[in-house]
């Protein structure tokens, strides 16, 4: 996660946006305005997995059909695979599911009970919040609604992040 923090404000830097992340170690905030490049918060993830309002309510990104659209135990001969092999969801994103977890910008905790809109979780903890499942993971481990949690530090074969911009 920190590493994946670092990138995001590098490559902003190079292409002359406003980095999203200050501070460091345990305390990096963001700037959910700046123009740059970011991880997704969880609800931002979850929603661009389930398609968007485009969403035809599939248990995994773009298909019920775990073979469609994701690699993951059964498939992936033990090891990543080329991004983009299987189908894209319903907004045209692929590998949400499968290939790799990618880390998101909140901290691991309970969600918050009620209706939110796009809430960005907990401000503090231990854990940073992994979504997407890998291809060490069986199919259930796969599914949309999956989360796991890694210390921000953390690094392993299977661990990667897609980056978002905020649109101004």
């Amino acid at each position: 996660w920190l590493d994946a923090v670092a990138f995001c404000n590098k490559l902003s830097e190079k292409e002359g946006l406003q980095k999203a992340y200050s501070g460091s170690g345990e305390s990096i905030t963001c700037d959910f305005t700046a123009n740059g490049y970011r991880l997704p918060t969880e609800a931002e993830w979850e929603f661009a997995a389930r398609g968007g309002i485009q969403s035809r309510g599939y248990e995994y990104s773009g298909s019920n059909s775990l073979n469609d659209v994701a690699w993951y135990s059964s498939n992936s001969g033990g090891t990543t695979q080329d991004v983009g092999t299987k189908r894209p969801n319903e907004l045209g994103i692929y590998d949400m599911n499968g290939s790799v977890w990618e880390w998101c910008w909140d901290w691991y905790g309970d969600y918050q009970s009620g209706s939110q809109t796009n809430p960005r979780g907990t401000n503090s903890g231990s854990y940073r919040v992994l979504r997407g499942g890998s291809w060490r993971l069986i199919a259930e481990d796969s599914r949309v609604a999956n989360r796991d949690f890694y210390t921000p530090g953390n690094r392993f074969v299977d661990l990667g992040f897609r980056l978002v911009r905020t649109k101004n």
